[in-house]
């Protein structure tokens, strides 16, 4: 389409004659945005199962890119550091502290190591203690906190494999371990040269949907290598840091102890594996194991799932789900599909649910059939658990009271569109149990439970604490946020609910832990004390909008201004949108508010607001529904949706004379940066672009994508409509790609970004494509942070100009 201002002479635009010069190594941006890489970050915290304590885990800044481009298995889909034996993270804590919660006391806690690299944690039933793991120089260490000095020592002379998961987990007052086996012997070599070709056949059959999965297996050596990390050892560990070994090292892919800690529930990897799909498509062998590791059950033997049924509500067939009931000493609970799992064979009910308990004499007890898939339960006792449905195609959401102990037809408790957040009642709250398992939290006297939800509605998010009575099924107000704060209730510190545990916050003033009796506003007290963590950027503007594209659907986006900028005096500012399309079923559902006013202005590296610093406005989030209303799929009107979504967005941020109509980028990330492409393929609206980790072919991603449920075969036309690259001629303004080398996304590969390079590069566009070595779908060590932002500004500056009219921050 034309564009809809002429260019001025002068303008920043003609700039863009000048190549932008390649950098040598990586490089720094301007200060201001540096400052916000190295701005502090906040604690992670764990409440504990009693709800007294509080523990935090401090966090240093990024990692650094030797870190990030240490040695690293790319094995089924996983990602392995082979030294530590665990899967690769690069994000640790430091440092440890305690917080009472009734008197908001904090004590930091003695005994860590110097440069501690803390990585998951655990409380135990009692809280009186916290297990958590660090990585050491040789391996996976186990260490163990005890609440009341609030000191940390380490448990035992072992290392723990933690490929898939924390290597550790309480059983009562001991520690049900994964160990690295100690006569395991040396990782398989690789082989000198070849055995022979890599030779994969299909002998046909139904339709299947597998999408592009990285990491994938490709040879014999592969297969070895990953046995080899797998194997673990299981144990019982005291607190004395002795061991008692569990049967023989095996490829456990997971283990949890039961509730009465006399069974565990085990998931071995088992051959033949495939080149074609993840681990977790693999072959599989479920068993109930008693404490000396010998079988007592076999629930069940997953075949290799190399094809599973087209559609989102596809699943394999037989038991799934596996788990331990939570409120019962030892009975398991799965989900069997009545369908076959397979979404497009009529059927009235799709899932059933069974129970069987311990010693595992008496069959299966099927216990509740579902119309649709089976999505979560939450236990409560032998009269009531909550059990989720929901049915992709029509985003049908229902929540069920059922009886798990008698013989009674479960009660419908809600019923809704999954889409539709005005109406959403909540989630019921939970507790730690006496076995440390989480279950319902009810009223003291059991008719009741407490739903804790976003409170969504026109004016943006207020959450709210109800009691929701079990027997008329009618919701009390017990506490909701108000303006002008946004608060979110963590958790009932009681089953009164006399005490809540808030987050608080406001624009300027960022999260901090608070405790409430509801209806008593004077006994609000303060818990935490977290700074600001970009006092220079304390007091941007923000304005939540509200407007309406062409067809009449309803649509926001949040507006945030400079510090000190006032549209009247300043005149407009150059603007960075950044968005990313969500697909819906109503337009109804599209039209509704996700955000709330009164939320901390965060400014991260990470996104679009890291360019106020820099005295730009941002655009931040501007709806961009797809809508597929009845039996229409939204994909099939994409870009006419995309380019209504986005001209809504430009005529309003003009409307309000905040934004120069010749200044005016367009971003995004993932999906986000698909829409980008699309967006300067099919619109003159933008006059730079910034694309990271996208995806822009999708005869590249040919068995679907984003919620896309047919196969290219299926919809040929929607896949090449929607690809940006097969308009890569109609690419007029200038576009930065920026990607992981090692991108670990579906569907992402950096291919796509290298083929969109190459084709605007010979058709003579202005482009320019960044990859960063060592990094995934996100980015994480410090230096390829700066580097982005380095080159984001460099561009925007360069095509957009100077915010020389802002009053930016020095």
């Amino acid at each position: 389409m034309p564009r809809r201002f002429p260019l001025l002479v002068g303008a920043p635009l003609l700039l863009g004659a000048l190549a932008l010069p390649a950098a040598a190594g990586y490089q720094t941006p301007p200060a201001e945005l540096q400052a916000l890489v190295d701005a502090p970050r906040p604690p992670l915290q764990s409440l504990g199962p009693k709800r007294q304590t509080l523990l935090q885990i401090q966090r240093p800044g990024l990692p650094g890119i030797a870190d990030v481009a240490q040695s690293e298995l790319k094995l089924a889909g996983l990602r392995l550091n082979p030294a530590m034996r665990a899967a690769s993270r690069f994000d640790f804590g430091n440092a440890l502290s305690l917080l009472d919660l009734n008197h908001g006391r904090s004590r930091a806690v003695q005994g860590l190591p110097a440069h501690a690299r803390i990585a998951d944690s655990a409380w135990s039933a009692d809280e009186s203690r916290v297990a958590f793991s660090l990585w050491g120089a040789k391996g996976v260490e186990l260490w163990l906190l005890d609440v009341a000095s609030a000191r940390a020592r380490r448990l035992g002379d072992f290392h723990l494999n933690a490929a898939t998961g924390p290597g550790f987990a309480w059983l009562g007052q001991q520690l049900l371990v994964k160990l690295v086996p100690t006569r395991q012997g040396p990782a398989p070599r690789a082989p000198a040269a070849p055995d022979g070709p890599n030779i994969q056949q299909s002998e046909g059959g139904a339709l299947s949907q597998t999408r592009t999965y990285p990491d994938l297996l490709k040879t014999a050596y592969d297969a070895d290598l990953l046995d080899y990390q797998l194997q673990s050892q299981l144990a019982l560990l005291g607190m004395d840091g002795k061991l008692s070994l569990i049967g023989q090292p095996e490829r456990y892919l997971g283990v949890s102890g039961a509730p009465n800690r006399q069974y565990l529930l085990t998931t071995r990897l088992q051959r033949p594996y495939s080149t074609l799909v993840p681990l977790s498509r693999f072959p599989k062998r479920i068993d109930v194991l008693d404490r000396q590791g010998r079988i007592v059950r076999t629930v069940a033997q997953r075949p290799l799932l190399e094809r599973m049924p087209s559609g989102n509500d596809a699943v394999e067939a037989g038991p799934r789900e596996v788990a331990w009931r939570a409120d019962a000493p030892a009975s398991l609970f799965w989900v069997e599909a009545l369908d076959g799992g397979d979404p497009g064979r009529a059927a009235a009910e799709r899932d059933a649910l069974f129970l069987q308990a311990a010693p595992f004499q008496q069959a299966p007890r099927q216990w509740q059939r579902l119309a649709s898939r089976f999505v979560e339960i939450r236990w409560g006792r032998g009269d009531l658990a909550l059990v989720r449905e929901h049915w992709w195609k029509t985003r049908e959401l229902k929540v069920w009271r059922a009886r798990p102990d008698q013989d009674a037809a479960p009660e419908l408790l809600s019923s809704r569109k999954s889409e539709d957040r005005y109406s959403d009642p909540g989630e019921a709250a939970t507790v730690s149990n006496a076995n440390g398992q989480l279950v319902l939290q009810t009223t003291p006297d059991g008719k009741a439970i407490y739903l804790l939800g976003d409170g969504a509605g026109p004016d943006g998010d207020r959450p709210f604490v109800d009691r929701y009575a079990l027997d008329d099924k009618r919701a009390t107000r017990l506490w909701q946020s108000q303006a002008p704060w946004f608060e979110q209730a963590l958790a009932l510190l009681d089953d009164k609910a006399g005490q809540l545990l808030l987050s608080r916050e406001s624009p300027s003033q960022p999260p901090n832990l608070y405790r409430l009796e509801p209806g008593r506003p004077a006994s609000l007290a303060m818990l935490t004390h977290m700074p600001h963590p970009t006092p220079q950027l304390q007091n941007v503007g923000k304005q939540l909008l509200r407007y309406r594209r062409a067809d009449g659907v309803e649509l926001t986006a949040t507006l945030y201004l400079p510090p000190g900028y006032q549209a009247k005096r300043d005149g407009p500012l150059p603007l960075l949108m950044w968005a990313y399309p969500t697909e819906f079923k109503t337009a109804a559902a599209a039209s509704q508010v996700t955000e709330s006013p009164y939320r901390f202005n965060r400014i991260s590296y990470w996104g679009p607001l890291a360019m106020l610093a820099r005295g730009y406005a941002v655009l931040d989030d501007p709806g961009m529904p797809i809508v597929g209303e009845g039996d229409k799929e939204p994909n099939d009107s994409y870009l006419p949706q995309l380019k209504m979504n986005a001209q809504a967005a430009v005529d309003e941020v003009l409307r309000l004379g905040v934004a120069d109509p010749a200044r005016i980028a367009v971003g995004g990330h993932s999906y986000g940066a698909f829409m980008t492409a699309n967006l300067l393929a099919h619109t003159r609206l933008f006059h730079a672009g910034i694309a990271r980790s996208g995806a822009y072919n999708r005869t590249l991603t040919p068995f679907g994508f984003q919620s896309e449920e047919r196969n290219f075969w299926q919809a040929k036309a929607v896949y090449q409509t929607m690809s940006p690259f097969n308009y890569a001629e109609q690419i007029k303004d200038p576009l930065l790609l920026i990607h992981g080398e090692m991108d670990n996304n579906p569907g992402t590969f950096p291919l796509q970004s290298e083929r969109l390079y190459q084709a605007l590069q010979g058709l003579g566009a202005t482009a320019r494509l960044v990859t960063l070595p060592a990094e995934s779908h996100g980015y994480r060590a410090r230096e390829s942070i700066l580097h982005m932002l380095w080159e984001q500004d460099r561009w925007l500056e360069r095509y957009l100009g100077r915010a020389s009219a802002a009053k930016t921050p020095g």
